[in-house]
């Protein structure tokens, strides 16, 4: 249902960026004809290169994300706002609280601990006033982690079976490149913890999330670096897994979404991610390098000899690979769980095109078009800082689908 009290529908903000074209361009592809959308960023003579390259004649707004006067405005012209300029902690807080201030509904990209738990704070209890929907984690994060668990935790409820207890993501496919605007966010998040060591512990927490982390069950370590052997998930899979690069993140978010829902998952919910590497002998040595490698990047990004060097390696922000190498990706992710009365249960969430670009676009562009057109679908709330499975929850798992992914769930 349209909501005609503002201006436009959907505006997306930082249009000009490479992953901000790419959800503009998704939805001038897919939005229903009539949907009242703007681009918005910071150089008019770039907003009106992309209009051009879209061929369409969306108004183009200018608004500069450091600037709490001009993302006020905009907020208070839309009923949502999809935004991708990154790093978040940098230049998403002011736009992030504007929403939640004007009742707009908001969704982001963001990977950011930090700065996902500077939102809660300033900005939950905010948005429930105002019946705002702030959204993070929108696209590959966190989306497949989030909405998976979602429809297992459905199914699983339906028949009866209990609540979810030891359950793990495995990525057991995936083909696609590493963003640059993940690497700056990496940078940056390190840049803050250094800067405050404080924050070393907060981005550490398994429920740095939570909305009360004192409530939550002593469920003991949850590490996001372990190698696990695949049999201990399910009897089916082979080798050693390896830690999941965005496990620290993704967690997170599952487990707000459990708490949001008053544990409705389950107060025995173990949640972990992980990444298959193979089933060949050598599998427990490539998932140790992996192991060792990730810990090796963060630490190489706190040290000034090293970060020189990376910072002249890793993708840069605002890049991305070609249209081809971008159509040829695609990911495969496998949800198992074993339930209070024993029964085993597993979902599936799987798309083509790149993780990070090509299917990121059309998870956060169909986020935008679910909070803006489809409101008497959406999960009942009052607002505040949610998560896409308790923002926006089946309408989003419906729009997907329709979209080409895959998302099923059954009991083994």
């Amino acid at each position: 249902m349209s909501d005609r009290s503002r201006e436009f529908e959907v505006v997306v903000y930082g249009a000009t960026g490479f992953v901000g074209a790419l959800v503009a361009e998704y939805l001038a592809g897919h939005a229903p004809a009539g949907t009242r959308i703007a681009l918005a960023g910071r150089s008019p003579e770039k907003l009106e290169a992309v209009r051009s390259r879209l061929n369409v004649d969306w108004p183009a707004l200018v608004a500069d994300a450091t600037d709490p006067d001009a993302v006020a405005a905009l907020a208070g012209r839309t009923r949502v706002v999809v935004t991708t300029v990154g790093p978040y902690a940098k230049y998403g807080r002011a736009l992030a609280h504007a929403c939640a201030a004007a009742g707009t509904d908001y969704a982001d990209l963001t990977g950011e601990v930090l700065f996902a738990r500077a939102s809660i704070d300033d900005n939950h209890e905010l948005a429930r006033r105002t019946g705002a929907r702030i959204v993070h984690s929108c696209g590959f994060d966190s989306i497949p982690s989030d909405i998976g668990v979602h429809v297992l935790h459905q199914l699983i409820e339906q028949d009866g079976a209990g609540r979810l207890t030891d359950t793990t993501l495995v990525v057991t496919s995936m083909r696609g490149g590493v963003s640059g605007g993940t690497i700056d966010s990496v940078r940056n998040q390190v840049d803050e913890m250094k800067r405050d060591p404080g924050l070393r512990r907060v981005a550490a927490g398994p429920y740095s999330l939570s909305p009360d982390r004192a409530a939550e069950p002593p469920l003991g370590r949850q590490s996001d670096l372990d190698t696990i052997a695949g049999s201990e998930v399910d009897p089916r899979l082979r080798g050693r897994l390896a830690p999941f690069v965005m496990a620290s993140y993704n967690t997170r978010v599952v487990r707000r979404s459990n708490a949001l829902r008053g544990w409705a998952y389950g107060r025995e919910f173990r949640y972990r991610e992980a990444m298959s590497v193979g089933a060949s002998p050598l599998s427990p040595v490539i998932a140790a390098g992996t192991k060792v490698a990730l810990g090796a990047l963060i630490a190489g990004l706190a040290v000034p000899p090293t970060r020189f060097l990376l910072d002249r390696i890793l993708p840069a922000p605002g890049t991305g690979p070609s249209e081809k190498v971008r159509r040829s990706g695609h990911f495969t992710m496998d949800i198992f769980t074993t339930t209070t009365t024993g029964a085993r249960y597993t979902a599936r969430v799987r798309a083509k095109g790149d993780p990070g670009y090509a299917a990121t676009a059309v998870m956060l562009g169909e986020s935008a078009l679910a909070l803006a057109l489809d409101r008497d679908a959406l999960p009942p709330a009052e607002g505040g800082v949610l998560t896409p499975a308790t923002g926006i929850g089946d309408a989003l798992v419906r729009r997907l689908r329709a979209a080409g992914v895959e998302i099923t769930a059954r009991r083994l």
